[in-house]
């Protein structure tokens, strides 16, 4: 979810260059969005158009994560909705404050003069324990949220975290520092196979349980569910089997990471669109894994070999809203929004709109 930081720093120089004008029809368009939902439904747009087939009747915040674009600002202020910038930063460079204070004072002006309403800070970087950079990142999140709701009236500061406090990928943050001082949480629930400590198998992205044990652990950690939005995966994984077993167990490559044996990194990731496109021609369809409450299916490449795809559907994502509405979170969201086929495709119409509809609990 980085851009790299080079690429982005010259983005930012340029944008600053920029002379500040309202670029919508109406001034008031470029006003910052005031007041809370009662549920929120929070964004990551990539690039390009997509957002125009976005379901507006329901976003509330959209993260910018591709190039700046002024339409979508101006269309995402029209129907109510935040748009908000990336935020992110080697940790390293933030342990001093005067390197904080910079790089705060670059977002909010970058953000005031794009007309945005916030920013999301995603940094996903190993931090040990009660280090330099973990109490760092600590003042980070907390300066910058009293900077923008400064500067920013009604502004909206959030910070991605990973699917479980527990340390996953070595991400070892003062989770409830970072709660208190921002405005929510979004909780990457997916990835979950980052770290494969069992058998090296092909296994759900985001399982069901797994998943709602790591709320679990956030709220042992006293951090209040109306801080938290849980994230969900609008992709799957695709992975090589180098053994298939009768039971369609798929073995999967050793790839470590973090120490561990086995990830995710043995397989790739694909969206949503290119499985729907892909499975009905599959050897199996689509098949439910009533364990980890996911879909999945086989099919073989044009090599012979053996693949196995596990994905998140309308089904699996239904029952994970469920558990949002019976839990009371701030409200729910997707990596990423451009990951469904928007075409005119009939079934493609179809498949994209029952998408959008599981986002919210019935």
């Amino acid at each position: 979810m980085m851009l790299p930081l080079l690429l982005l720093a010259t983005q930012v120089a340029a944008l600053l260059a920029q002379d500040v004008v309202c670029p919508c029809d109406k001034p008031e368009l470029c006003k910052p969005i005031q007041g809370e939902k009662d549920f929120e439904v929070y964004v990551f747009d990539v690039g390009g158009k997509s957002w125009k087939s976005y379901d507006w009747s329901m976003v509330t915040t959209v993260a910018m994560f591709g190039p700046y674009d002024p339409e979508l600002m101006c269309y995402a202020h029209s129907k109510g909705a935040r748009f908000v910038l990336k935020g992110d930063v080697p940790v390293s460079e933030i342990v001093h404050r005067d390197n904080r204070t910079a790089w705060i004072t670059e977002k909010v002006q970058l953000a005031k003069k794009l007309f945005m309403d916030g920013i999301n800070i995603d940094i996903e970087q190993p931090v040990e324990a009660l280090s330099r950079e973990y109490f760092a990142l600590n003042d980070l999140v907390k300066e910058t949220a009293e900077a923008f709701h400064k500067e920013i009236p009604g502004s909206q500061v959030s910070f991605d975290v990973a699917w479980s406090p527990t340390c996953i990928d070595k991400r070892c943050y003062d989770y409830h520092a970072i709660a208190a001082a921002s405005d929510l949480i979004f909780v990457m629930s997916y990835d979950e196979q980052s770290q494969i400590w069992g058998e090296c198998i092909a296994k759900a992205n985001a399982p069901f349980f797994k998943t709602m044990s790591g709320y679990a652990e956030y709220m042992l950690l006293d951090i209040h569910p109306k801080k938290m939005v849980m994230g969900v995966p609008w992709y799957g994984y695709d992975y090589p089997c180098e053994k298939f077993s009768e039971r369609g167990v798929c073995t999967i490559p050793k790839v470590p990471y973090e120490g561990a044996p086995c990830s995710d990194a043995a397989g790739r990731q694909i969206p949503y669109s290119t499985m729907m496109k892909q499975v009905n021609g599959s050897l199996t369809g689509s098949l439910w894994d009533e364990a980890q409450h996911a879909p999945y299916y086989n099919y073989q490449a044009s090599n012979g070999d053996i693949h196995q795809v596990w994905y998140d559907d309308p089904r699996s994502i239904s029952l994970k809203a469920e558990y949002v509405k019976k839990l009371g979170l701030r409200g729910i969201g997707m990596w990423n929004g451009d990951l469904l086929d928007y075409s005119n495709n009939t079934i493609a119409e179809q498949q994209t709109q029952a998408m959008w509809e599981a986002l919210i609990p019935k």
